[in-house]
């Protein structure tokens, strides 16, 4: 049998293979964990006075943007919405709810820590809780499961990789999934 013929990945692809099997937990902390990893391999090698071009007109967007936006999500999510932690917002005002993708200032090494940081007590609030465990959905006032954010967020970061591979792609012509 012949397989068919795959597309290429980064070069510097480390993630793990996703898991074929598992329990819900297992499988559903895996994807969202590949996906994080693709962002940053999508942005892994550029120049960080390119992080920021925004080079797909008439769209507003740029790598730098997304980290901020991405970094601003899991916290929303999993900090406010799920665990309920009185932490100011970021990269987002009343004034400018595009902040994140508007006001580019600011060290872009600084925005992916920040955007690690976030993931990583995201990661720690998911460990601590079970999947059927709600927050306050701040939007409705209805309870949220985690289950249901963490699929959220695999639809976030699945969007975004999208947008991440058309910018990344006009900047030096690198492309992989």
């Amino acid at each position: 049998m012949t397989l068919p013929s795959y597309s290429p990945t980064w070069s510097e692809d480390d993630r793990v293979d996703l898991p074929l099997d598992g329990d819900e937990r297992e499988i559903l902390t895996a994807y969202l964990d590949w996906h994080r990893r693709t962002f940053e391999l999508k942005c892994a090698g550029i120049p960080a006075e390119r992080l920021s071009d925004k080079n797909i007109p008439p769209s507003g967007l740029s790598l730098h943007g997304l980290v901020r936006h991405l970094a601003g999500t899991e916290r929303w999510w999993f900090r406010q919405q799920f665990a309920g932690e009185d932490v100011p917002m970021l990269h987002y005002s009343d004034d400018n709810p595009n902040e994140d993708f508007d006001a580019l200032d600011g060290d872009v090494e600084a925005a992916f820590t920040l955007w690690r940081e976030e993931c990583a007590r995201s990661r720690e609030i998911v460990a601590s809780s079970t999947l059927d465990a709600t927050g306050t959905h701040f939007r409705t006032g209805k309870p949220v499961s985690l289950r249901r954010i963490v699929v959220h967020m695999i639809a976030e970061y699945a969007r975004h990789n999208g947008h991440a591979d058309l910018l990344r792609e006009q900047i030096d012509g690198a492309t992989g999934h």
